[in-house]
């Protein structure tokens, strides 16, 4: 994958994509987990969102740099 696109003539970063699916992604889980209780067994839900973000960023990461 290459390392820069263009979007509007601007060069962007491809880990930009690879970002915004995961924000995609973190939202969908959020929502079910939210559904399905998981929060109310997790000492600290801000700090549980932040490093599912951070996992699904960095496989993510992993897979379209590879």
């Amino acid at each position: 994958m290459p390392r820069e696109f263009s979007l509007l003539d601007a060069l962007m970063p491809t880990l930009f994509l690879v970002f915004l699916a995961s924000v995609v992604l973190q939202t969908v889980l959020d929502r079910i987990m939210g559904r399905c209780g998981v929060y109310r067994h997790v000492w600290h839900p801000p700090l549980f969102r932040v490093s599912i973000f951070f996992c699904i960023f960095s496989v993510l990461g992993l897979i379209a740099l590879r």
